[in-house]
């Protein structure tokens, strides 16, 4: 179920990963009635580059997450395999050097460059006919044959460990940085990203009544109903909010366990999280409340929703901020 927390951090989960590409290319925008929770801003579809663009200092030897040592000699031709991975290269101001894009890279700026991957499967094919001087891979990335397949052609491929939390948007970023061999660049969006997720922290209202809220994994158009559980991503991001995961809370050990009645009254939610395009898979909030148990929670009778869209939500890199700052003024509302 690794693949999830890539895709929405940072990303999607491997049990997923035909069912999630099938559903996206379903989804057509079939909300319900009533307008779906607002999504994060449209400032979130573009990432900031660094005012500065890095020129970077090669080569250089960094090691992997998964125990090789990485030697980089060039980085004219670069290939994240995650959204995430490409916002971290496009935000240092490398985003020139990047000639592909995994299906998870849907920001403005990477929309146009080839996808080299299928149902979040890379064609190591696909990744060899462009040539790459260097690819970046999440450790969930595969299949292992494609990825073996890229390093017996002689492409470095970097694995960077997954995005659990906000505590990960730093070491993340310096490791790409290192690997691009612009470390100071690294260290300066470090500090901006760090400096802009304490600001929005700043404004979260102090309350004692922290509000549960169930994170949920919906693709309609593939009956796909997760509710998230501790190792699910988001309990960082809502616990930065100012909330509580009521999955977790809940005792869901798992990453994500199938929706019950059960489970989501034992989550007791007071507010929904769930990505945009899966809202808009089941109908939006119309269609949300009809599955079944989620009517009869507080956050169902109220149909009190935060919708985020699905490529930022559980990146935790320079974008975070942005997305706690959507989930703050939709939990919050007039309340901050």
């Amino acid at each position: 179920m690794r693949r999830l927390r890539t895709r929405v951090a940072g990303a999607l989960l491997a049990v997923l990963a035909l069912t999630v590409t099938s559903a996206c290319s379903s989804e057509d925008g079939t909300a319900g009635s009533e307008p779906a929770a607002k999504a994060a801003s449209a400032t979130a579809d573009r990432v900031e580059p660094l005012s500065d663009t890095p020129d970077p200092q090669l080569p250089v030897t960094v090691r992997s997450s998964d125990g090789r040592k990485v030697t980089v000699r060039d980085a004219e031709r670069i290939v994240p395999l995650s959204g995430s991975l490409s916002e971290i290269v496009f935000t240092l101001g490398l985003g020139d050097r990047v000639v592909a894009r995994d299906i998870t890279a849907t920001f403005a700026q990477a929309e146009r460059l080839p996808v080299v991957t299928r149902n979040h499967d890379v064609s190591a094919e696909s990744v060899l006919s462009l040539k790459p001087d260097l690819v970046l891979a999440e450790t969930s990335t595969g299949p292992d044959e494609a990825m073996d397949q890229l390093r017996d052609a002689g492409v470095p491929v970097l694995v960077v460990d997954p995005a659990k939390g906000l505590e990960d948007v730093g070491p993340r970023i310096e490791t790409v940085a290192r690997a691009l061999g612009v470390p100071a660049a690294g260290k300066e969006l470090t500090k901006r990203s760090e400096e802009r997720i304490a600001a929005v922290r700043k404004d979260i209202p102090k309350r004692t009544d922290k509000p549960r809220v169930a994170f949920l994994y919906l693709r309609g158009t593939a009956s796909v109903y997760l509710i998230g559980g501790r190792d699910s991503g988001a309990a960082s991001l809502l616990e930065a909010a100012g909330a509580v995961d009521g999955g977790a809370e809940s005792g869901l050990e798992k990453d994500f366990t199938t929706i019950t009645t059960e489970a989501l009254a034992e989550a007791a939610p007071d507010a929904i999280l769930v990505m945009s395009k899966g809202l808009e898979s089941v109908g939006g909030i119309d269609g949300l409340v009809k599955i079944p148990g989620v009517a009869q929670t507080p956050a169902g009778m109220d149909r009190r929703v935060v919708s985020i869209e699905d490529g930022v939500l559980l990146n935790y890199g320079p974008r975070t901020d942005e997305v706690l700052k959507s989930l703050v003024d939709q939990l919050y509302g007039d309340a901050k």
